[in-house]
């Protein structure tokens, strides 16, 4: 696919995925999250994902408004679908992802960074789901990620006010892992955990990720039923096989999957 307003970098096994639309603060148009779609869709090769927006006031903004005022109900609906199929297809990528989050990340934006496995940010960063003050609700996931991340009690509080938070107290809240000073900083921390993580089993961390998102929701005893099941397919594979040689030789394992 030809994309446009997607630029990609690959380095170290850790693909950068920056969202670049700078005269409309990164928002995410239809064209944004078709190509989104198309390149998570057809992803293969990196061991991790990096999930970013270009340098400016924002991360993303949220969701293109000028589209969205015009869109009948049918189109919204289409719109909203297309948005939750892009996170979707970001949680259930089989690799990490990391969403550097400098700037707003709001409605749309917000979401996208709820997608990742963890959420970096800098002291710049503003997070929130506005989408009350201009007569919508969250669309792409925001109603029922949020309160998986700071609560029930305090995702209603942030939704029905369209609250924004700044980035030490969405850190306090548990929706950011961790805030750094600067682009930079947060950058390289971010590609130092995704190198400890690329010194692990792949096909461990994918099945982590699996049953962990499988569990949401889940009782405690279905639960341990998915984890299980994981559990015992980890032992058909060759990376266990290594991981415990290796183990017991005394020596670094080497993973090929």
């Amino acid at each position: 696919m030809d994309y446009q307003t997607l630029l990609l970098d690959e380095h170290d096994d850790v693909l950068t995925v920056t969202v670049h639309r700078p005269p409309a603060r990164n928002a995410l148009s239809q064209r944004t999250l078709t190509e989104l779609r198309h390149l998570l869709a057809t992803f293969a090769g990196p061991r991790a994902l990096l999930l970013t927006g270009s340098v400016g006031p924002a991360f993303i903004a949220g969701a293109d408004i000028r589209e969205m005022a015009a869109m009948t109900p049918e189109e919204g609906e289409q719109f909203g679908a297309l948005g939750q199929e892009v996170t979707r297809l970001l949680e259930q990528l089989p690799v990490p992802v990391i969403a550097c989050v400098d700037g707003y990340a709001l409605g749309g934006g917000c979401e996208m960074a709820m997608a990742c496995d963890f959420v970096y940010a800098t002291r710049k960063a503003v997070f929130g789901q506005p989408e009350v003050l201009l007569g919508l609700i969250p669309g792409f996931g925001g109603c029922v990620r949020l309160f998986r991340r700071v609560g029930i009690a305090k995702a209603r509080e942030l939704i029905y006010s369209g609250r924004r938070v700044d980035a030490a107290e969405a850190h306090r809240l548990g929706l950011v892992n961790e805030v750094f000073d600067n682009r930079e900083e947060m950058f390289a921390a971010a590609r130092l955990v995704l190198a400890d993580i690329a010194a692990n089993s792949p096909a461990a961390v994918s099945a982590c990720k699996s049953v962990l998102d499988a569990v949401d929701g889940l009782s405690v005893d279905e639960g341990l039923r998915v984890e299980l099941e994981a559990f015992r397919e980890a032992f058909t594979t060759t990376d266990m096989r290594e991981g415990t040689d290796a183990f017991l030789s005394k020596r670094a394992p080497t993973f090929r999957t």
